[in-house]
């Protein structure tokens, strides 16, 4: 059985879990299957879905972002000050698009121009952009907005238990998949992550993709920190404080190897469904955010290990393909 270039059998192993997780819940977690709790998973999960794809790029290019949810948190505040302001809803969006892509630019620069670490940049920034969203609000929030942003942000779609919140996600996911697995561009990626000097010897401007993988990055986080504001109908310096575990943690269980060069779409939207999903059932148990987040910490270190797990998966799935050719017809 040989499976797609873009499919591993750690992507496969990582949906029947998610998938066993989901109908664990469904039998035995009181209120799991119902429509409203559903829609509540999906909408959990609609910041964390659009950070996560340029953090599977970036981990792919063997860079990292943890600005991300701080990004989140400071376009918010520009978004909520600017309608504040008076500034029309069609306007306040590009302009905390702008400042997401900004604030991506910043991060590109210094990693790749400056060749300062993305580890050290990122970590400054994740304090710095969030500071900032402290300097321009304080510990105050922005909580009248216009109606169309928060209907978007508490309504579903037509009578189903899918909330709009997710249709950015699902609006970019094909698009992204199809450039990672099937351009040129999704190519040059993985060869930068597999070796960055064979690739710049290959002719590849490592430092042009690397820098628009950052700038994608703050654009995607600000996208999500639009979703954000509408869904809790707040703007707030403090909003998605610790995503930025989540988003890895999805990114590492879902097969991206932190040492680059690795990773797939299937795998992380895996991931992504099982952490939503396990964060929900232990909500629905009166587990609070603190012990879900060490729950979240074990599946790091769990995604950690699963470098070592899946070359043993992929090669007992190509030994199973050869004993059923094998085997007397």
């Amino acid at each position: 059985m040989r499976l797609p270039i873009w499919l591993s059998a750690w992507d496969l192993f990582i949906c029947l879990v998610a998938i066993a997780v989901a109908v664990f819940g469904i039998v035995a977690v009181p209120n799991f299957g119902t429509a409203f709790n559903i829609s509540q998973v999906i909408a959990g999960a609609s910041e964390r879905a659009l950070i996560v794809l340029p953090m599977m790029l970036l981990l792919v290019t063997r860079d990292i972002d943890l600005s991300v949810a701080s990004t989140l948190a400071l376009t918010s505040v520009i978004l909520g000050l600017s309608v504040r302001a008076g500034v029309p809803l069609i306007a306040a969006i590009p302009l905390a698009l702008l400042a997401g892509a900004a604030l991506g630019s910043f991060n590109g620069f210094m990693s790749t121009w400056v060749g300062l670490p993305s580890l050290v940049v990122t970590l400054g920034t994740m304090a710095l952009f969030r500071g900032i969203g402290y300097v321009l609000l304080g510990t105050g929030s922005v909580n009248i907005l216009p109606d169309a942003l928060t209907n978007f942000g508490f309504l579903n779609i037509g009578s189903m238990p899918v909330p709009q919140t997710i249709l950015p996600f699902l609006i970019i996911l094909p698009v992204f998949a199809v450039v990672v697995h099937a351009t040129p561009l999704g190519r040059r990626i993985f060869v930068i992550g597999g070796n960055p000097e064979t690739a710049r010897f290959s002719g590849i401007n490592v430092d042009r993709i690397r820098f628009g993988l950052f700038v994608f990055s703050g654009v995607m986080s600000s996208i999500a920190g639009i979703v954000y504001t509408a869904r809790l109908a707040n703007a707030r310096a403090n909003n998605a404080l610790g995503m930025e575990l989540d988003v890895i943690t999805i990114a590492m269980l879902g097969g991206v190897s932190v040492f680059g060069g690795k990773g797939g779409v299937v795998g992380v939207v895996g991931a992504l469904s099982l952490v939503a999903l396990i964060r929900n059932q232990l909500g629905i148990s009166g587990v609070g955010g603190d012990a879900q987040s060490t729950v979240v910490g074990l599946l790091l270190i769990l995604a950690l290990l699963a470098g070592n797990v899946s070359p043993v998966l992929s090669d007992w799935f190509r030994r199973l393909g050869v004993k059923k050719q094998n085997a007397p017809h």
